[in-house]
């Protein structure tokens, strides 16, 4: 692939163009296969846009990637930096992300009390995201910020723990967290917006603790539902067209109301393993481009021939994804995936294309 040509078919795709043809997104969301695969320590994913950005265009044109770059403190880490809290970052052989050591937010008082930081292009990560975003461009290539689902921002202020518990015991402090979230994520999103063309952005947003394996269909109608749509909806207003959602985990029974958040048009949502192919077509197909949803675990330990029946499997049913469907892995994959696995994804899409 041709440095010139990265960003083009993506660009295509969102515009109903060559829809026929499946995509490939060989690392999802998570750069960190990327940054190693280019010589780097895995956190300059997070932390270094130069290197995080060099490093995908690199990995983008020796593998033939659909993908564009795209830079994130993993998971909603991000707003637990911007807040207050403290975050470390990935050092060990299997680590892959940022992860909180410390929490903005760890009694009811701290609760109460916290507030939407104030200068929002100097809290946390955002001056990284904007250098990275600048990069993307300065290279003509579409801004790809994440932007931090609320039930996530407010996971990341208090611990998962505490929010389990505290939606059960205290819900008006659960609302408080994810109006503080939500706040916080819209005002990212208006920094983008004025800071960079809409019409050539899309923005990625995560929602693993909404889970079923998390929540159950009532906690997330209650929880979840009133603020994702919230936020969506203030994301479109900005006239950024496409958002990019990855329904992380067993969401099954929270489909229906999944269906009720706009995700723009196109949209873009992609899922696990835990979520049929079908079933994400039956409810997204015909606003959205499907994506996923081959299994990480059998990426990183599985034999290249059980990634590729994965991918031939994914790809026939896929293929009646009437906006499209991208082939990728289920959640973000580790740094040190065999290049020979993840290679099994483009084969699968050749070999599907030419039969």
């Amino acid at each position: 692939m041709n440095r010139t040509q990265i960003g083009s078919r993506f660009r295509d795709f969102l515009s109903g163009k060559s829809i026929n043809q499946p995509l490939v997104w060989l690392w999802g969301a998570v750069p960190s296969f990327a940054v190693e695969n280019a010589g780097y320590p895995v956190a300059a994913a997070y932390n270094d846009p130069q290197k995080s950005f060099d490093a995908q265009i690199e990995t983008i044109t020796q593998f033939g990637d659909d993908g564009i770059p795209r830079m994130a403190v993993g998971g909603a880490s991000d707003v637990t930096w911007a807040f207050g809290g403290e975050i470390k970052w990935p050092v060990g052989e299997y680590d892959m992300a940022p992860i909180a050591t410390r929490h903005p937010v760890n009694c009811e008082a701290e609760a109460e009390t916290l507030s939407v930081p104030e200068d929002i292009t100097a809290a946390g990560p955002l001056p990284l995201y904007l250098d990275f975003a600048r990069r993307c461009h300065k290279n003509n290539l579409p801004v790809f910020p994440f932007i931090t689902s609320p039930i996530e921002g407010a996971r990341s202020l208090c611990g998962p723990e505490l929010l389990m518990r505290w939606m059960i015991k205290q819900p008006d402090l659960v609302h408080r967290l994810l109006r503080l979230a939500t706040d916080y994520s819209v005002a990212v999103v208006r920094l983008f917006a004025a800071t960079f063309p809409p019409e050539d952005m899309l923005t990625y947003l995560a929602a693993p603790t909404a889970s079923n394996q998390m929540l159950s269909p009532r906690f997330f109608e209650t929880f979840v539902l009133p603020y994702q749509k919230e936020l969506h909806e203030k994301i479109l207003e900005t006239g950024i067209r496409h958002i990019y959602c990855h329904i992380c985990g067993e969401h099954n029974q929270n489909l229906p109301l999944w269906r009720q958040i706009p995700m723009g048009n196109p949209g873009v949502v992609s899922f696990g393993h835990e979520v049929a192919i079908e079933t994400a077509v039956k409810f997204f197909g015909r606003d959205c481009i499907i994506a996923g949803n081959i299994e990480p675990a059998v990426i990183h330990v599985g034999r290249p021939d059980e990634v590729y029946r994965l991918c031939m499997d994914a790809l026939v049913r896929g293929s009646r994804s009437p906006r499209g469907y991208i082939l990728m892995p289920g959640c973000g994959i580790p740094p040190g995936v065999p290049a020979e696995n993840l290679l099994m994804l483009k084969k699968a899409v050749a070999d599907f294309m030419n039969n």
